[in-house]
């Protein structure tokens, strides 16, 4: 194995579906404890341990193997023996518990780290658990594993060797070609004769040299990769083996006659022939290729720079105010070449929410259990899909929110009965699209924050910034956002010393999202993130206030319209209002908000743009609109305070720089 560890392809392909296999594993596990059937995932954990195992053997991570082997043995007891007496909850903990060594083993992979933590603690557990499993269920024994049966897995207690016998050896010939573009056909070849080993000995394979030699590689794609071995298994069960091979597109399997070295003219060869023209049918399977996250942001970060480039071109100076039709026509047909590829860059670096939503099924799991809660964990809108930068940067957030709303949030089992609530607690995880935004929503039936103790708290950390009675309970919930404040009494592991929730404001600022909390005394709480859907590009509307330019996202304007002065009028807090079909809403000018010196301050000179979120709306009062047009979107620099407003900036076809305008800080 390569020395870099970082670069190893091999090493990349392990983690990737080593970390995949578990986050299967783990969901299932957890399924189990709600109730479900553990006969109804007991094959499929079986096979998720086996595969592990095979393949950490192949890397030569030598504890990562022995500890998917003990599980897979123990899972190997459950399905064959089937025993009726057994402790799900200690089965639960103990596969929880491999689940965790590995999944730590593997972010120190990740991290380019050795994977040397010492196994043999946990797999004494594993061994003494399924000794005491033999131990209460004396009427079960280990069951070799038939011949002919397609289970051609180990015993408890046998290694792969004693399963293969020398008597009655056959021997078989195999060509396997892989699918199309699948990336590293050796890594993917020698996998398959590793895991052969299960089955067969003697074997060999060419090319010879598939990990040495990248050129196999041309040869695996063109002629396919022969392998030679001998097996006392049935041709029926080597057939499934090679059959369930991941990326495997078509293979032929044809015995051997020993002494003439010929393919064997029997039964078998119309079962082949068949099993052949099936396979060399066109697939209509959906083909995938691994592609590096660097290269995704390449990508895009160029699809940025053309975006650029483009509306430098279409709004040079020089040609702007020119009657130029064939020009014009060129640049429509550009531009909407550009669209098509940007949607098309956006569409791969979507990913959805599901995975990040269900490993906080973990998280709820193991911290109730530790304050000895119940606690129930119901996920909403997981399929919404978001920019792949995006996911790395909501998930710390959210573990610090679901946390604390476990450990603050919701009470002891005894304290809900004695409030005539239901003894079991609630966290609802909600995702939901709103334009160019998504809503991640964590509510709990908690007993809701305490103003008064939040905003003490803050007065003795000196982090008020005005007279405590002038603060909304909306500001003052803010303040838990704050580094040091906490208002819990007593520290624990968990929580008390006002770290966490600053992380996750800090985290939420750093991809341009804001943070809504709202909380009601004994009904609970709720923390709602917006965020944008990508980082990168969006569709805005251009409008000039003095010399200066602000981007409005497309997808929160409703509508624009010019006004008369005497058509507004005032709240009871003096802020002007404007009453449009009936309905009433508040006017903004942005001049006075962002202190921008303009000539257009009558409302006849200017245009009213009506943006909303929610169904709630507001009017900004701006000197002119400018225009449509895509901008990328840029963080603004940490050395600059945050404006109300403005989520980002953007640079404009004539090199201007312009604010991108939030208007749901506007709204809120």
């Amino acid at each position: 194995m390569s020395d870099d560890i970082n670069k190893d392809p091999m090493l990349e392909m392990y983690l990737f579906e080593s970390n995949k296999l578990i986050a299967e594993l783990e969901e299932m596990i957890l399924e189990i404890e709600k109730g479900a059937s553990i006969e109804e995932y007991m094959e499929a954990i079986f096979r998720i341990m086996h595969t592990i195992k095979g393949n950490s053997n192949m890397m030569l991570f030598e504890n990562l193997a022995e500890v998917s082997h003990s599980v897979e043995d123990l899972f190997f007891y459950l399905r064959e023996e089937k025993p009726k007496n057994y402790n799900i909850d200690a089965i639960i903990d103990i596969v929880l518990k491999s689940v965790d060594f590995i999944k730590n083993e593997m972010e120190k992979l990740e991290a380019g780290e050795k994977a040397d933590a010492e196994s043999k603690y946990i797999k004494s557990d594993i061994d003494d658990f399924l000794g005491s499993l033999k131990f209460v269920n004396p009427e079960t024994k280990d069951k070799k594993v038939e011949e002919g049966s397609s289970k051609f897995y180990i015993s408890a207690d046998k290694d792969v060797e004693d399963n293969v016998k020398n008597e009655d050896l056959k021997k078989y010939s195999t060509i396997l070609f892989f699918e199309e573009d699948c990336e590293m056909e050796n890594v993917r070849a020698f996998g398959v004769a590793h895991n052969l080993k299960d089955l067969a000995e003697n074997i060999t394979y060419e090319p010879s040299d598939i990990i040495e030699n990248e050129e196999s590689i041309k040869i695996l794609k063109t002629e396919g990769f022969l392998i030679k071995f001998e097996s006392n298994k049935k041709i029926e069960d080597l057939k499934l083996f090679f059959d369930t091979r991941p990326f495997v597109q078509r293979f032929t399997l044809e015995e051997v006659i020993e002494k003439e070295e010929q393919i064997a003219e029997n039964s078998e060869d119309v079962e082949n022939k068949k099993i052949d023209k099936k396979i060399k049918k066109p697939s209509n399977k959906a083909k995938f290729i691994s592609v590096s996250v660097d290269k995704l942001d390449k990508l895009m970060d160029f699809m940025g720079e053309l975006v650029v480039s483009e509306a430098m071109v279409s709004q040079n100076p020089d040609v702007k105010d020119l009657d130029l039709e064939n020009f014009n026509k060129a640049v429509r047909q550009h531009r909407k070449i550009i669209k098509d590829l940007q949607d098309i860059v956006m569409s791969i670096r979507m990913v959805p929410l599901s995975m990040t939503f269900n490993k906080m099924n973990r998280l709820v799991r193991d911290v109730s259990k530790k304050l000895n809660k119940e606690i129930e964990l119901k996920i909403i809108g997981e399929n919404t899909e978001v920019d792949k930068n995006i996911i790395e940067r909501i998930s710390d957030p959210l573990v610090h929110i679901i946390r604390n709303s476990i450990d603050h949030g919701i009470e002891g089992t005894r304290d809900r009965e004695n409030k005539g609530k239901n003894k079991r607690g609630t966290i609802v995880l909600e995702a939901k699209n709103s334009g160019s935004d998504v809503w991640i929503i964590i509510k709990d039936d908690g007993k809701g924050l305490d103003k008064d103790k939040i905003l003490k708290k803050a007065l003795q950390n000196n982090i008020l910034e005005k007279p405590i009675d002038e603060y909304t309970d909306k500001e003052a919930y803010s303040l838990i956002f704050n580094s040091g404040l906490s208002t819990k009494d007593k520290v624990t592991d968990l929580s008390g010393r006002g770290v966490g929730m600053d992380i996750v404001k800090n985290n939420i600022d750093e991809v341009g999202g804001s943070i809504h909390v709202d909380s009601q005394k004994d009904k609970g709480t709720e923390i709602a993130l917006k965020i944008p859907l990508t980082l990168a590009i969006i569709d805005g509307m251009t409008i000039k206030v003095g010399n200066s330019h602000f981007t409005i996202p497309i997808t929160s304007i409703k509508e624009s319209f010019s006004v008369e002065s005497k058509n507004i009028i005032e709240d009871e807090y003096e802020r002007e209002m404007i009453l449009i079909r009936g309905e009433c809403h508040r006017l903004i000018r942005l001049h006075e908000i962002y202190n921008i010196d303009t000539k257009c301050k009558e409302f006849e000179d200017g245009i009213v743009i009506m943006v909303e979120n929610d169904n709630d709306k507001i009017c900004l009062f701006a000197d002119s609109i400018e225009g449509e047009q895509q901008v990328v979107l840029k963080n603004m620099s940490k050395f600059l305070k945050k404006v109300q407003g403005v989520s980002g900036c953007a640079l404009l076809g004539d090199g201007k720089i312009s604010l991108v305008v939030d208007p749901d800080e506007f709204i809120g």
